[in-house]
């Protein structure tokens, strides 16, 4: 990831992209539960709202701390990597889990015209 500002505009494109599939699709297709889509409407604003949340966070330690400043860089480097991947990760799953929801609350007529394409 470029920077924090890439990693949240991300975020918001991605929520944004699922809410409005969700959103044609319930609105196009007849038979899906409005109280559902509703649901994950909220799950997805949620998903969004605490991964914005959680997006920043500070490296703990300072220049006094290591020897030389290349050893600095190099340890602060590895901790901004290792938590964004864990941010990322956290928030790829978080997406499946709602797609498998997105696709279970599409009817089965349309489920079953899909698959006789």
């Amino acid at each position: 990831m470029a920077n924090k500002r890439q990693l949240k505009k991300r975020v918001r494109y991605t929520c944004g992209d699922l809410a409005a599939e969700l959103l044609m699709a319930s609105h196009m297709l007849k038979g899906f539960d409005r109280q559902e889509v509703a649901e994950i409407i909220g799950e997805i604003a949620h998903l969004q709202e605490g991964t914005l949340r959680h997006a920043t966070f500070s490296f703990d330690k300072s220049h006094a701390s290591f020897e030389n400043g290349a050893e600095y860089n190099k340890a602060r480097t590895a901790y901004y990597r290792a938590a964004y991947k864990k941010l990322a990760d956290e928030f790829n799953e978080k997406v499946a889990a709602i797609v498998k929801k997105m696709n279970a609350a599409m009817p089965q007529a349309v489920k079953d015209a899909n698959k006789a394409k």
